[in-house]
């Protein structure tokens, strides 16, 4: 079944190449030990804690998997972040039980079972980027298979050697995982939609999650970082200079000192969509869009000069300023430090405040600015949204201050005919 613009859905969508390295690296391992665990407490008493916790951790891991394995509409690969609080738990309880039990065949080779199919699984996501530090699939691979072979003898072996056995199991299932988290904390990111890891082939990428410059791990490797765009409403979107889902590429040399040595190119696919009936443009640094006002997807430049305006009094108001959505807003609110208004919520589009509440607030001097939309608030909150109501009426009855590219409302002086 289709998802639309947010990928297919069905039961293997969690493997897939856009959501699989975000976080099905231990998932075949979870349910292995699952099915296991629950088995080796079969008999147990009905008041059981250790069979009660792997059917609450085991049901709320099924559960969540099944949502997002079917979800249609809105769906982001950093969901799925949601369901790690499940798999720990039932790796950690799995493989410690099967730990004890070692000394039986069922047990050991379970264990084994768990850890050949997280040392494939691993080769199969690491793969897909096959750029990207090629020699670590093949150490994952090999000493998975390894660990998984020490495993099945866990209960004849000596007490070092099962223990070596199981150290290096745990190195190879951890080293994909890991160098994903390294890669994502080495870069920095904008936006909403944040990924981890490489760009996978067949992916999606990550909208609005882009690293900068000189994130790659060192060693000779490249950081790419890829920005496309799509264009919807009647205006022109502009990212990075390129326009009319035209793609642009930032490239920089990966710093000695930020990562693992010896690193391959490391790339990032990046392609927001954004609705808009205006002209937006985003600049080149930090995926910020200029004139002041943001995106969906992306927070707003603030100036200097904006934010000594905003600060000027602001302890006099409840609200320093309004802005349309909680990316404008947060965007302000973080630059000055001082309470902005989010208009129509994350969005733009949810009726709230409306314009009667609104033109309460500014008559009762708890707003000092409305800064402009910039066409946004039409594109996003609708012609008829309360969005679109609040700054038509904004525009027409209240003075306008441009500081450098962006406008702002005085809603403390009245514009004059």
């Amino acid at each position: 079944n289709g998802g639309g613009s947010w990928g297919e859905t069905g039961w293997d969508r969690l493997f897939g190449s856009s959501v699989g390295g975000q976080i099905s690296w231990l998932i075949p391992a979870a349910l292995i030990l699952l099915v296991a665990g629950l088995v080796a407490t079969g008999r147990a008493r009905r008041t059981s804690a250790t069979r009660g916790a792997f059917l609450v951790w085991g049901g709320a891991l099924l559960t969540t998997m099944l949502v997002f394995s079917y979800m249609q509409g809105i769906f982001h690969e950093y969901y799925t972040v949601a369901l790690a609080p499940y798999i720990a738990p039932l790796i950690g309880m799995g493989a410690a039980l099967l730990w004890e039990k070692r000394g039986k065949a069922w047990a050991s080779l379970t264990l084994a079972a768990a850890m050949t199919a997280t040392a494939a699984w691993g080769y199969v996501l690491l793969n897909r980027s096959s750029d990207y530090l090629p020699w670590l699939k093949w150490l994952v691979l090999v000493g998975g298979l390894a660990a998984a072979l020490g495993l099945v003898f866990a209960g004849r072996l000596g007490r070092r050697l099962a223990l070596g056995a199981a150290g290096l199991g745990l190195v190879a299932a951890l080293a994909g995982p890991a160098a994903y988290t390294l890669t994502t904390v080495n870069e920095g990111h904008t936006g909403s939609i944040v990924t981890a890891g490489p760009a996978v082939a067949g992916g999606r990428g990550g909208p609005g999650g882009g690293g900068g410059p000189g994130g790659g791990f060192p060693g000779g490797g490249q950081n790419q970082q890829g920005q496309g765009q799509n264009q919807q409403g009647q205006g022109q979107n502009q990212q990075n200079g390129t326009a009319n889902g035209n793609a642009q590429g930032r490239q920089g040399n990966g710093s000695p000192g930020n990562g693992f040595p010896g690193g391959g190119p490391n790339q990032r696919g990046q392609g927001p969509t954004q609705p808009g009936q205006g002209q937006n443009q985003q600049n080149a640094e930090g995926g910020r869009m200029g004139g002041g006002v943001g995106g969906l997807l992306n927070g707003a430049g603030v100036s200097a000069e904006a934010k000594k305006l905003l600060e000027t009094d602001a302890d006099q108001y409840t609200w320093a300023a309004a802005a349309i959505g909680a990316q404008n807003a947060a965007s302000y609110q973080l630059a000055t430090g001082d309470p902005v208004m989010a208009i129509g919520g994350f969005n733009g589009t949810d009726p709230s405040p409306t314009l009667a509440q609104f033109k309460k607030y500014v008559a009762d001097g708890r707003i000092h600015y409305l800064v402009a939309s910039g066409g946004m608030g039409g594109a996003m909150g609708g012609s008829d949204g309360a969005s679109s109501r609040i700054t038509s009426w904004v525009e027409a009855t209240f003075t306008k201050v441009t500081v450098g590219s962006t406008t702002f409302y005085d809603l403390t002086q009245k514009a004059t005919s």
